[in-house]
């Protein structure tokens, strides 16, 4: 196995046991991570936002398939399944990740889904009737940026 291939599948262990110290180490300090929920994240605000995910998602269960990396980028596809907090939905997130590497770490991922089944599922009736639109997109990158923003400033956690 590519050494590369091998972080991504060490990396997506320690979120299936919800190591986000693990998941961590995997970055370079470089590193910038986009979704659709948490867009243009770098290091400090990447390895907060996994810590967050982490501690809050008791049921988390992640399924990682097809995993290829070479020595500059990558890519994976995963499930997660979990209640979503805010509303207490079950959820099932299907990902596709794409990765580029420097030194060895993680120094920018990509995860892309589909935001509106996303939102069908977490939201609920809200979510498929206007799931699809920018107004509920931007409103819950508001949601989620000012969680985010929140766990880091309680924890002393400081970085863009």
């Amino acid at each position: 196995m590519h050494p590369n291939a091998q972080l991504l599948t060490d990396f997506y262990a320690a979120f299936a046991r919800r190591d986000a110290e693990s998941m961590a180490t995997c970055y370079h300090p470089d590193v910038e991570f986009s979704d659709p929920v948490f867009p243009g994240l770098r290091y400090a605000r990447t390895t907060s936002m996994w810590r967050m995910l982490c501690e809050r998602g008791k049921d988390l269960e992640l399924t990682l398939r097809d995993v290829q990396a070479d020595d500059r980028t990558g890519r994976a596809q995963w499930e997660a399944r979990y209640t979503f907090s805010a509303s207490g939905k079950k959820v099932l997130n299907r990902i596709q990740s794409e990765f580029e590497f420097n030194d060895g770490k993680i120094v920018r991922q990509t995860d892309r889904f589909d935001f509106w089944a996303w939102a069908r599922q977490a939201i609920g009736p809200a979510g498929v009737v206007l799931g699809w639109t920018p107004l509920v997109r931007n409103k819950v990158r508001a949601q989620a940026r000012s969680s985010l923003d929140k766990y880091m400033k309680e924890r002393g956690v400081t970085g863009a």
